[in-house]
C-alpha cells in the first residue's frame, strides 16, 4: 500500500515531535524528490520523497532500534516493501545490514547525514541559510570534524563511492538541491 503524502506525514508526526526531527524528514524529503527529477526518475518522484520523508520514522522514539523499529512500523501500516527495504537501507553497516540498491537508496544513503551537515552549517551563517552558501564554504565544514561531529563523514564519503561520485560533486549537488528546496521546506515549518 501506498499512503498519500498527508498519511506520510500523520504517520511521521506519530512518532516523531521534535521539530528539529520534523524539519530533518521535510529537508530529506524534498532534496530525494529534487534527485529524483535531476536524475531522470521524475515518475518516481512521489516514492523517492516518501522514503525521505520516512527514513528516520523510528529514530525519535527507539534510536537504539533504528532502521529495525521502522520496518515493523512500516509494515503495521501496510506500506510497500520496497519503501520498507529503501528506508532501511540508509542504516547499512550502522544500524541494519540492508543494503542500498537502487540507485534511489544510494542517494538517501549519501545525503541524509550530509542534508544535516549542510543544514548545521546554514545556521552559522548570518542568514540562517544555505541558500547563500558556496561549495568551498561547505567543503571547509565537511573538514573540519569537529563542526557537526555527530554528522558521519565516512558515510558520507561511502555514499559517495556508491554512487560512484567524487565527493565533491555529491557535496556540490546536496546544496544545490538544499538551495533549491530551502523556501519550500520553510513555508510547510511556518
Amino acid at each position: 500500500m501506498n499512503l498519500t503524502r498527508t498519511q506520510s506525514l500523520d504517520l511521521l508526526k506519530q512518532y516523531n515531535k521534535d521539530p528539529f526531527h520534523i524539519r530533518h524528514a521535510l529537508t530529506v524529503e524534498a532534496v530525494m524528490g529534487w534527485f529524483a527529477r535531476e536524475l531522470g526518475y521524475g515518475d518516481e518522484a512521489d516514492f523517492w520523497s516518501a522514503a525521505g520523508l520516512l527514513h528516520d520514522l523510528d529514530f525519535e522514539m527507539w534510536p537504539d532500534e533504528h532502521c529495525i523499529k521502522s520496518q515493523e512500523l512500516m509494515r503495521q501500516a501496510g506500506l510497500d516493501e520496497a519503501l520498507i527495504h529503501a528506508t532501511a537501507s540508509h542504516g547499512w553497516g550502522l544500524a541494519c545490514d540492508v543494503k542500498p540498491e537502487h540507485e534511489m537508496e544510494k542517494v538517501l544513503f549519501a545525503c541524509d547525514e550530509l542534508t544535516g551537515l549542510i543544514g548545521a552549517a546554514a545556521l552559522m551563517r548570518p542568514s540562517k541559510s544555505c541558500t547563500d552558501m558556496e561549495l568551498k564554504s561547505l567543503k571547509k565544514k565537511f573538514k573540519d570534524k569537529k563542526f557537526a561531529a555527530g554528522c558521519s563523514r565516512e558515510v558520507i564519503a561511502q555514499g559517495a563511492d556508491l554512487l560512484g561520485w567524487e565527493l565533491d560533486k555529491l557535496l556540490d549537488v546536496t546544496l544545490q538541491a538544499m538551495q533549491d528546496t530551502e523556501a519550500a521546506v520553510q513555508a510547510q515549518l511556518t
